[in-house]
């Protein structure tokens, strides 16, 4: 929506002695190096990235290896070392070039605005345009984007808590100089640019991490740690095989052989690969018209249990109707001069201002005094000094003005009829004496005592198109939504019913309401009860207008008209009020946190502590806010969500940005974060599987005087255990809740017996085909080493092992992923499509390929075996895949690891959920 600064501003309407800057005298600036030129990066450089994917640590040892490999004659071998580890490296590095390119044009799209007075106008412009000399306008929400002092009339309050850390306030008068970063939350005024480009603070700040650093998640460091643990188990392994060799005096080429393959027991590029799996989840976020900050949001969104979210300009769109003006201590048409006159006169404009000013048009009068509204006081004032409207004049929450009334007028019947209804109100009082509202410049504004109402007046506000629809699938998906308003909770109460809000607790509450309400034509506002004086605004900056919104005006109703049919109040929807959770100890504040579904006539920091009391209580949080009294609350939140249009302290903030002003992609983007979870997950327990079964054979068949695989049948294990199932698992991971246990305990209910039985197997196989060879070999070749022996003798038995291993793999993928019944156990049946056996298909046609055709065997270092044998294997390893689902059906393991629960059990019932549901549907695609 139009800023109000694309509108030419009359020389009038600004502080005497501000000039600006013409576009000619910008230009010469901008030509001699006085522009706020900063090059705007998103995440890591273009070189760190390929630094991190092709020249990691692990890569460069199999490059070392490799390079030795083809010096000692062994190019296949070598070819098949970097063969892997290339593949992956190239994929990788290509899907997170491209992700990172469009991150970076969305991070110069999404990047703060600048409102500048050039050529006697306010025009709003890129940062990048702002040069020396420039004078710029700050409102309530808006970031100072270069250095300089404040000019001109007024005065503001400043937020610098991203820069030093406090979070108190910092009052600003003109003089005092603004620091880019910074966020103007109340009042406003003007600066001039000084500090630009390298020289402004918050760019000389940044400077000084000359190295971006990447926060790992919850599940990157798990990785990491797994990680951590092979490369110790490799370094042993090494230590141990290279000791035997010399003493059985391998040859050294052999020895580089098994240290490739020994090497390849290390997840090369897993963590990479998960901070790949995010980008990618970024991008498809980014075409549901959702930002993503910062990548661990990704991952945070599938742990997300509740949903918090405010309610003005976030549920509702921000276009603000008057509806109705009751006149108290005068009449109608004085309350509505008055009104006019303050909305006309006030610096301090808002969504509710604005539309005062469109439905009660008045002459501008100037302010003997003025205060601010903020969000914890909850009310704006003026004084005047003229004849007509000589007095101190006050607009605000009615609960909030009511303890400085006097008593000669009575509003609350009128105020709880509105509220019923649904629509907002404010109360508008005075006194005929000027008084100051502060005595001070830098004291806060005090409410004057001995007001006497003048009007009561009431707005409305509409609910964003498909809130409701939005609202019920969070509810379908276990995720409770509760909204926290700075708005009379009745007003909220009725708000959450019209947008689908329910509660899963019993009824405590004061505020829940049981009478239906008022049925209305859908798309429209609520009628006004008298007269046709209603005229309607949208909010051109939403920087801090709807923080004004939270105490003065709107009522709430759907523009589709889905829920308009005269819904009555859920009975168990419970509402609490901000004055009630002051008077709560500690405890009781927690409870009341987790139990209520509406909270109103709350402040900033009480919105802050709803978020951190449940998050105390174990619960995972994602707040939606759009305004500057949202910011505090959405640092503390899991997963901040800030709309496009809000505030740019919001925006500055949140995790995610809902680039449209719509909570459409948000059920896709919680579905998205369960998906990449879910994804990863299986991901992890297929590499675990075959990293260990590697070990334990190699340990196993080494003791035995041979050795498992050649690097090339390592290889050919790696695309059946790893590629091929790691990208099909990230490509069509289901959504639903991901597993409650943890880590270890997943990984083990799955890792332990498929490892311990294919072991089994596979040490079985191996002396099968090794024994009947090494007896004939040493018949014809008395007196043979092991070198030779593993040259001439062993590798029917290595080819054996190889093949059932890759087998077993492939049956893996349906364990992992059970298409039905039958395969489920390790895993519940969450697939309703049947791609997973498809992948399986295209492993086994891999695996015919490769044992029928000569080239293939020659590659893989592969020997022909009879069909018969063939077929042996391939019935082993079925029957391998069905003790392994006996064990888990059994529940033998779940009772010793403490998982009787299927960790699955959430997942599996989404997935059905899912299966119901048209087809696409879930997964967005």
């Amino acid at each position: 929506m139009p800023r109000a600064a694309d509108k030419p501003t009359a020389a009038d309407d600004l502080p005497s002695g501000l000039r600006g800057l013409t576009t000619a005298e910008a230009d010469r600036r901008r030509a001699a190096g006085q522009g706020n030129d900063v090059e705007i990066k998103a995440g890591r450089s273009y070189s760190r990235i390929v630094r991190d994917n092709v020249f990691n640590f692990i890569n460069n040892l199999f490059y070392f290896l490799g390079i030795l490999l083809l010096i000692l004659g062994k190019p296949l071998d070598a070819f098949a070392v970097v063969f892997v580890i290339g593949a992956n490296t190239v994929i990788s590095l290509v899907q997170e070039i491209r992700a990172k390119r469009i991150m970076d044009r969305m991070a110069i799209l999404m990047r703060p605005k600048a409102v500048v007075l050039r050529d006697g106008r306010l025009v709003e412009l890129d940062p990048s345009q702002v040069v020396v000399g420039d004078v710029l306008r700050l409102e309530p929400g808006d970031q100072v984007v270069v250095d300089g002092p404040m000019v001109g009339e007024g005065r503001m309050e400043v937020d610098e808590s991203l820069l030093t850390g406090e979070s108190d306030l910092v009052t600003k008068h003109p003089g005092d100089e603004l620091m880019s970063g910074s966020f103007c939350m109340t009042g406003g005024g003007y600066y001039e640019a000084v500090g630009v480009g390298m020289d402004s603070f918050a760019n000389k700040l940044t400077a000084k991490a000359k190295v971006f650093k990447r926060e790992l998640t919850p599940l990157q460091r798990q990785v990491v740690q797994i990680v951590r643990v092979l490369l110790m188990v490799v370094i042993v392994f090494e230590t141990l095989v290279w000791i035997r060799n010399v003493a059985l005096d391998i040859p050294f080429v052999e020895s580089v052989r098994m240290s490739t393959v020994i090497l390849a027991l290390i997840p090369n590029g897993l963590v990479l690969s998960i901070a790949l799996t995010y980008a990618l989840g970024a991008v498809r976020l980014l075409g549901k018209d959702m930002l993503v900050q910062q990548f661990n949001a990704v991952e945070s969104l599938s742990n997300v249990d509740v949903l918090c979210t405010d309610k003005t300009g976030t549920l509702t769109s921000g276009v603000v109707t008057f509806e109705e003006l009751t006149g108290l201590g005068a009449d109608d048409a004085r309350a509505a001069r008055l009104l006019g006159a303050f909305a006309a006169s006030t610096t301090d404009a808002n969504r509710t201002i604005e539309a005062l000013r469109t439905a009660l048009p008045a002459k501008r009068l100037p302010a003997a005094h003025e205060a601010f509204f903020s969000s914890e006081r909850k009310w704006s004032g003026l004084a005047f000094d003229e004849a007509d409207a000589r007095g101190t004049y006050v607009l605000g929450a009615p609960e909030v003005l009511a303890p400085a009334l006097d008593g000669s007028t009575d509003w609350r019947a009128q105020a709880d009829e509105w509220a019923a209804r649904g629509l907002r109100v404010v109360l508008f009082a005075g006194r005929e004496d000027v008084v100051p509202f502060a005595h001070d410049p830098d004291s806060p504004p005090a409410l004057p005592d001995g007001l006497s109402g003048v009007a009561l007046v009431c707005f409305s506000d509409e609910l964003r198109p498909g809130v409701r629809q939005t609202l019920e699938e969070f509810s379908d998906a276990g995720i409770e939504v509760k909204i926290i308003s700075g708005d009379n909770p009745k007003t909220v109460v009725a708000l959450a019913t019209q947008a689908g809000v329910q509660s899963l607790r019993g009824h405590a509450g004061m505020d829940s309401c049981d009478q239906p309400l008022e049925p209305r034509e859908p798309g429209r506002a609520l009628p006004a009860a008298a007269g046709d004086s209603s005229a309607s605004v949208t909010a051109d900056h939403a920087g801090g207008a709807n923080d004004a919104m939270e105490s003065e005006a709107s009522a709430t109703h759907p523009a589709g008209g889905a829920a308009n049919e005269g819904i009555p109040a859920p009975r168990g929807l419970v509402a609490v009020s901000g004055a009630e959770l002051a008077e709560l100890p500690p405890e009781e504040f927690a409870a009341k946190a987790d139990e209520a579904g509406v909270f109103g006539r709350v402040t900033p920091e009480q919105k802050q502590d709803l978020v951190e009391a449940l998050r105390d209580r174990g619960r995972y949080v994602a707040m939606i806010g759009d305004g500057v009294n949202d910011v505090i609350a959405l640092k503390q939140a899991n997963v901040a969500v800030a709309m496009q249009g809000g505030s740019q302290a919001a925006r500055s903030v949140g995790d995610l940005i809902l680039m449209k002003d719509t909570f459409a992609p948000l059920p896709f983007a919680f579905r998205e974060g369960q998906r990449i979870i879910n994804g990863m997950n299986d991901i992890l327990r297929i590499f675990m599987v075959r990293i260990f079964f590697k070990a334990f054979m190699i340990a196993i068949v080494t003791g035995l005087g041979g050795f498992p695989f050649a690097p090339r049948q390592s290889a050919l294990l790696s695309w059946f255990g790893a590629t091929v199932p790691a990208v099909a698992f990230a490509l069509w991971a289901q959504p639903g809740p991901a597993p409650k246990v943890g880590l270890f305990k997943l990984l083990a209910r799955f890792v332990v017996p498929t490892t311990l039985l294919m072991t089994g197997f596979a040490t079985v196989i191996y002396l099968l085909w090794a024994l009947p060879a090494k007896s004939d070999y040493l018949a014809s070749h008395p007196g043979a080493g092991s070198e030779e022996l593993i040259a001439n003798a062993y590798p029917p038995a290595m080819t054996a092992l190889t093949i059932f291993a890759c087998l077993a793999a492939t049956f893996l993928v349906l364990m992992i992923a059970p298409p039905n019944k039958w395969w489920s156990g390790g895993a519940p049946v969450v697939r309703n499509d049947r791609r997973m056996v498809a992948v399986v298909g295209f492993l086994f046609l891999c695996m015919v390929v490769v044992l029928a055709v000569p080239l293939g065997r020659l590659l893989f270092e592969l020997t022909a075996l009879p069909v018969w044998q063939y077929l042996v294997l391939f019935g082993l390893a079925f029957l391998w895949s069905q003790l392994c689902l006996l064990v888990w059906k059994s529940g033998v393991l779940d009772r010793w690891l403490g998982t009787a629960e299927d960790p699955g059990n959430e997942r599996a019932k989404a997935a059905a959920r899912a299966a119901e549901a048209p087809a696409g549907a879930t997964d967005g695609r």
